[in-house]
């Protein structure tokens, strides 16, 4: 029974009447490098967390607003493969190291005060944010040339 199964998928697969999952994800998604796309999709996860602290501030945090469509810029950047999104996100991680740092060491002095399991899910995130902006950075600046290419 299996191996007629197989046998069924892969005159499938030869006829072109069914694609493998691998072959659906990259023709709908046009993705031309994996490592673009992890980058695309962290910077867009980025943007929409900047957002949420927008918001939550009251729109006091402008700077949040303005890295949180520079975050979704690089984005849609680095998942079309522009030659300008490694410039982009090579003066993105500044800002956003900054505001990293900035509201780390804010949510740890309301931790100390408050000491809440919300404030320390919000610090390990943080942190987790912040290690992977510098991640990105780091990654980004050795491979720009072979962004710029293509």
């Amino acid at each position: 029974m299996l191996l007629r199964n197989r046998f069924i998928t892969m005159r499938l697969l030869a006829l072109g009447l069914k694609r493998s999952t691998k072959q659906v994800l990259k023709s709908k998604l046009k993705v031309q490098r994996r490592d673009s796309l992890l980058l695309s999709v962290f910077y867009a996860a980025a943007g929409i967390v900047q957002i949420i602290v927008l918001t939550l501030s009251n729109f006091a945090l402008f700077t949040s607003g303005v890295l949180a469509v520079f975050s979704f810029i690089a984005a849609y950047g680095l998942f079309t493969v522009k030659k300008w999104s490694a410039w982009l996100v090579i003066c993105l991680f500044f800002p956003q190291l900054v505001f990293g740092v900035a509201t780390l060491y804010a949510s740890i002095l309301s931790y100390i005060i408050y000491q809440e399991t919300a404030f320390m899910l919000l610090n390990i995130a943080l942190a987790a944010f912040i290690i992977l902006t510098f991640v990105s950075f780091v990654y980004v600046a050795v491979k720009r040339k072979s962004f710029q290419q293509t």
